[in-house]
Parts: C-alpha cells; structure tokens; sequence
C-alpha cells in the first residue's frame, strides 16, 4: 500500500473540519461549495479533486462516527453482558450531539443514506469477520442482521422516531444485538 501524500491528507483533513464547523453553523443542505472552500483556505478547484460534491465530503468527515460505532460494538472481551451495553457504546451514543444534525442528513430513518450505507458496509464486514473467526453458524446472515438493525436503530433514533436517552438507546440495541448473535 502507497503511504498517502501528507498535503492530500492535510487539505482533505482542512476540507472536513470547515465542513463541520459550517453545519455547527447550519444544515448541510444551506452549506455551499464556496463558503466551505473559503473556510478551509483552499480552492474551489482543489475541493473538486478531492470530493465529487458536499454529499462525499460530509460522508467522509462522518466516516469517524462510522468507525466509532463500529469500534464500541465491538469493545467487549470474553461473554458480553447481556443487558449492560459496553461502556464504548455507551459514550458512542452520548458523543452524537454535537453534529446530530449533520448525521440526521446523511442517515436517513431506517438506516439509509450515504452514511447508513458506509455504516451498514462497514459493520457488516467487521461482524462476519469476527463472526467467521469464532466458527459461528450462519455468520454471513447474522452480520447482515446486526449491520441492518444497529443502522436502523441509529437512524431511527437520531430522527426522533424512537424516543429514548443516549444511554437507554444504547443499552436497548445492545439488548437486541446480543440476541441476534444468539439466535444462531
């Protein structure tokens, strides 16, 4: 694998942060290219070789979330609790706020949308590789279960469709996730 240039890494890592710091301000469908591009200290032309449209680049500066969630559903060891989410869930379900909008955006209730799509993609892999490792039955099945139930719950939630705190939304799905694994 080719190391990544530093300056892409720096303009994209610029890109994000003015991005975030604009939908701080307003929803992402009121952010223009121009007022970003000017935010962040770089060209219009140089926002373009680095991301199709808004759309990447929010998906991109979101792609953190998407590790977060995948990392606190994972950050237990030996036989999970089956109540009492992981403290990593907890906190990842507390820390939303600040962008809550943005997510709202770009994971749409169900769990659609660009962000819901790289959510779904992203723990459905770690979930069938961890899956395949212990020797499960049906992994493939209950990877893509997991990936679509956390992915709705959060999209469903963060819209408001299920009423909740960030603590009893996170110990519920974790509720539901551990079921799932156990019912194969």
């Amino acid at each position: 694998m080719t190391p990544e240039d530093p300056r892409a890494a720096r303009t994209r890592a610029k890109l994000r942060e003015a991005l975030l710091e604009e939908c701080a301000r307003r929803p992402l469908a009121e952010v223009g290219v121009a007022s970003l591009v000017r935010r962040a200290g770089v060209g219009r032309a140089t926002f373009y070789v680095h991301y199709a449209d808004l759309e990447a680049l929010a998906v991109d500066a979101c792609a953190d979330v998407v590790r977060e969630a995948v990392d606190a559903l994972h950050a237990w060891r030996g036989r999970p609790d089956p109540v009492r989410a992981p403290d990593a869930l907890l906190e990842f379900f507390a820390g939303l706020a600040p962008h809550a909008d943005l997510y709202r955006a770009l994971l749409t209730p169900g769990g659609g949308g660009p962000l819901g799509h790289v959510l779904n993609r992203d723990l459905r892999a770690y979930s069938l590789r961890e899956r395949e490792l212990a020797g499960a039955a049906d992994a493939p099945l209950v990877a893509s279960a997991v990936a679509a139930t956390f992915a709705g719950v959060l999209g469903d939630w963060l819209h408001g469709l299920i009423e909740a705190s960030s603590d009893d939304i996170a110990h519920q799905s974790w509720q539901l996730l551990v079921a799932l694994h156990r019912s194969r």
